[in-house]
């Protein structure tokens, strides 16, 4: 059961129009959440990116925070989910009364749309690690498109993830515009060197909510962490390598362009951190 515009329908009832801003545009935002035994996890932050992002694009989204949780719970309770389920939040700009670019031409009010799915990451994972491949597409410069705004026009990351995926790799590394290693195309990416955590310094990313809660976990159980500028030089030795995002939390990279990383083995600082995320969500 999905939410469109106000109302509970089947996923198979559930469409939009061939005129609406983000199907023709790729112009909305949205946010993706987990439900974790009965909670929304880090509800508050994704819903001030949010709004964040519609302010920045002059998206009037229609709702205030407290009806787009009403409408988000509603989902989940028409689909009877507790636990393990994973929440995509979706805005445009609405329907439009020509297929041109012009944002005044959409005169419908903005498109909600939620999509909750049960949906758990695979335990597996942690044994088998993921593949990266870095790609020669990067995150471009705020004056293109700021890689910090949540926007549907995800064709930068797509061309970039075809590109590692036909190199054999699960996902694409991305560099920032000046050749520093910076994000992959769907997630934070995190290395670790002698007992210190570095990532990129988010100028090129998206800010992810999870890669935040896991620098300030680090900052609170003392391990050093950094937002640093380094290059392949340093993360093709690094000891360990994890991506952080909201559906997977913590992930084991553990070999990037063919290089193996930590003995294809999630390491100690890892399994720290993921303990400590897990420990955070419980308390929530």
């Amino acid at each position: 059961m999905i939410y469109v515009d106000g109302q509970i329908v089947h996923r198979d009832e559930a469409v939009v129009s061939v005129y609406d801003s983000g199907f023709m545009l790729g112009d909305g935002v949205w946010e993706g959440l987990r439900l974790y035994d009965g909670h929304l996890a880090f509800l508050d932050e994704h819903l001030d990116r949010l709004f964040e992002a519609a302010l920045y694009i002059d998206l009037e989204i229609g709702q205030s925070r407290s009806e787009l949780t009403d409408a988000i719970w509603e989902t989940l309770n028409a689909n009877d989910m507790q636990t393990d389920a994973h929440v995509r939040l979706m805005v445009t700009r609405g329907k439009k009364r020509k297929p041109f670019q012009h944002p005044h031409l959409s005169v419908f009010g903005s498109t909600i749309v939620i999509i909750a799915e049960h949906s758990k990451p695979d335990d597996a994972i942690i044994e088998r690690g993921i593949r990266l491949h870095t790609v020669p597409h990067h995150r471009g410069l705020p004056l293109t498109q700021d890689a910090k705004l949540n926007s549907h026009s995800k064709l930068n990351c797509i061309i970039a993830l075809n590109h590692a995926i036909r190199a054999g790799a699960d996902e694409a590394l991305m560099l920032d515009p000046f050749g520093f290693v910076n994000t992959t195309n769907a997630c934070n990416f995190f290395i670790v060197r002698s007992g210190e955590v570095w990532t990129s310094t988010g100028d090129y990313c998206m800010n992810g909510i999870t890669r935040q809660k896991v620098i300030d976990l680090c900052q609170r159980d003392g391990i050093p962490v950094f937002e640093r500028n380094y290059s392949l030089v340093d993360t093709y030795s690094a000891d360990e390598a994890f991506l952080t995002g909201t559906f997977g939390a913590q992930t084991p990279v553990f070999e990037i362009d063919g290089r193996v990383i930590g003995g294809s083995v999630a390491g100690p600082i890892f399994h720290r951190i993921r303990l400590a995320y897990k420990e955070l969500i419980q308390r929530q």
